[in-house]
């Protein structure tokens, strides 16, 4: 595909290619560890939030809710924005990306999430400026979507498209570790917090570091990519295997029925997760079984638990089939969603 289609795009990405001209080829382990480390930073700026929304907001935003329960239900409230928001984003950047490039694209994606989510640390309580402290936190969360939608950069895609027709599944599993992780660094930091401050120095001070945290590990997530998508391999890859970007009305008239398959097939391993990552801290908040912080790091052991089965089910895939795996998935979540409660 010509370049006035997909033009070379930011300074920053031309800088990154020129860093990287040293004739080496682009190792499929390069494009792994480009994968893994930015699923692990949007995956951190959405868990931080989360965490937030049951540890913080309820009593910094919404101190004026007539108890915990309701608090905490209204800090829920605002939590779906960004799901909303990241269609949006994803014409908006799908545009930017085929006028300017994948550099200005993805620059400007994780610029806006970590910048969304860095914001947040600075967002002053409803004491201080009433409820424009809620209106500032929504629009916060609705950049968070909007800028996921552009986040995307086709890394998981070309991993697995390239891959060899045996370990498909294999590199098809290595995208799905930023889950865990992310979760665990977003636990481990409000952990930390929560065990050794006081609750008045938490809420007051404390949270926020989690959120500032949040735009160093997009800076580093960005250069990360960026070192990757800049490569001269990479086109050549995505030109071969006709990953470039095309409008969205495009899409869906040629590949619809393949669209609502990619939605629908993970939605109920995508739900278990938020829900069993951010609703159990909240039942142990407001019923005080168990104090946040041990069970933080309860949550943190659970996040290494299914790392490790995220790698066991990419080996299953390669040796049972794709589909079948996808089955055995989908009866143990229906097995969990009737025994859990």
């Amino acid at each position: 595909m010509s370049s006035a289609i997909n033009p070379t795009s930011s300074g920053m990405e031309r800088d990154a290619r020129r860093m990287h001209e040293d004739d080496k080829p682009l190792s499929p382990g390069s494009v792994a560890i480009g994968v893994v480390i930015g699923r692990t930073s949007e995956f951190f700026d959405f868990f931080v939030y989360g965490l937030g929304s049951i540890l913080v907001f309820p009593k910094l935003i919404f101190p004026f809710a007539p108890n915990p329960v309701v608090a905490t239900l209204m800090s829920f409230a605002l939590f779906p924005l960004a799901f909303l928001a990241r269609p949006v984003g994803s014409f908006v950047f799908m545009w930017i990306d085929r006028n300017y490039g994948r550099g200005t694209k993805l620059t400007t994606a994780l610029v806006i999430l970590g910048g969304s989510t860095a914001s947040i640390a600075f967002l002053p309580g409803y004491d201080t400026i009433g409820y424009w402290a809620v209106a500032l936190l929504a629009l916060f969360r609705l950049g968070q979507g909007f800028a996921l939608g552009g986040a995307w950069d086709g890394l998981a895609s070309l991993l697995n498209l390239s891959a060899p027709e045996s370990r498909r599944g294999w590199y098809a599993m290595i995208p799905q570790l930023g889950a865990p992780i992310g979760f665990a660094l977003a636990s481990v930091l409000f952990g930390y917090f929560v065990s050794t401050l006081s609750q008045e120095d938490f809420i007051s001070w404390g949270w926020r570091y989690p959120f500032f945290v949040a735009f160093a590990i997009n800076v580093v997530a960005l250069f990360a990519r960026l070192r990757i998508v800049a490569s001269k391999e990479f086109g050549a890859a995505m030109e071969a295997q006709e990953l470039q970007a095309r409008p969205v009305f495009e899409m869906l008239s040629k590949h619809s029925t393949d669209v609502v398959l990619g939605a629908f097939v993970p939605l109920a391993s995508f739900a278990m997760f938020h829900l069993v990552t951010i609703f159990p801290l909240s039942w142990v908040t407001l019923t005080g079984g168990q104090s946040a912080a041990q069970f933080l790091w309860v949550q943190v052991a659970g996040a290494a638990l299914g790392a490790v089965g995220i790698v066991l089910s990419g080996l299953l895939a390669d040796r049972i089939g794709r589909r079948n795996q996808l089955m055995a998935g989908a009866i143990l979540i229906a097995i969990f969603s009737f025994s859990a409660p």
